[in-house]
C-alpha cells in the first residue's frame, strides 16, 4: 500500500481511483496508517475499506475461511465495471506497482484503440503494439518475438 500511494498522482493522471480493502476493521486501519503508512507514504490519500466478514473477499474469491483473512491482490477494473486483470499473490510476496501501472496504461491503449491495437508482453508506452487480424494466427512470430522485450 505504501508503494501505491507513493505513486498516487500517476493512478491519479490516468484517471484511475484506488480503493485499498482488507478484513481489518476500520479502528486498526487507523492504527495501521497513523503507525506505519503515515512513516512510509504520508497521509494515505485513497479510502481504506474494511471487510471484516469476508464478505468482498469472498466475492473476488481472495478470501481465506480457515484463517480468516484475505489473500493480497491487485484488481483492475475498467470504466464499464468489467475486471480487466487480476493478481493475487501469497501473504509474503509483495506486488509490484509498476506493473500495475503498466496494466493500466495498457488497457487504457487497448480500450482508445477499440480492440484495434493490442500489447504484448511487458508493453510500455510508445512501444509497438500488436494489431490482431485473422491472418496474424499462426504468424504473431512475424510480428512479436522476446527480442522486442
Amino acid at each position: 500500500m505504501a508503494a501505491v500511494a507513493a505513486k498516487i498522482k500517476e493512478f491519479e493522471e490516468l484517471g484511475v481511483q484506488v480503493l485499498s480493502c482488507s478484513v481489518d476493521s476500520v479502528y486498526t486501519h487507523k492504527v495501521w496508517n497513523d503507525q506505519e503508512l503515515s512513516k512510509m507514504a504520508g497521509i494515505t490519500p485513497f479510502p481504506m475499506l474494511s471487510d471484516q466478514n469476508g464478505e468482498i473477499g469472498k466475492m473476488y474469491g481472495v478470501y481465506d475461511e480457515q484463517s480468516g483473512v484475505t489473500l493480497r491482490g491487485t484488481f483492475i477494473i475498467d470504466p464499464d465495471g468489467i475486471l480487466q486483470s487480476l493478481e493475487v499473490l501469497s501473504m509474503p510476496i509483495g506486488r509490484n506497482v509498476f506493473e500495475g501501472l503498466r496494466q493500466i496504461k495498457a488497457g487504457q491503449m487497448v480500450r482508445n484503440s477499440k480492440g484495434k491495437e493490442v500489447a504484448p508482453a511487458v508493453w510500455q508506452p510508445g512501444k509497438k503494439t500488436i494489431k490482431p487480424r485473422p491472418e496474424l494466427v499462426g504468424n504473431v512470430w512475424q510480428e512479436w518475438n522476446v527480442n522486442d522485450i
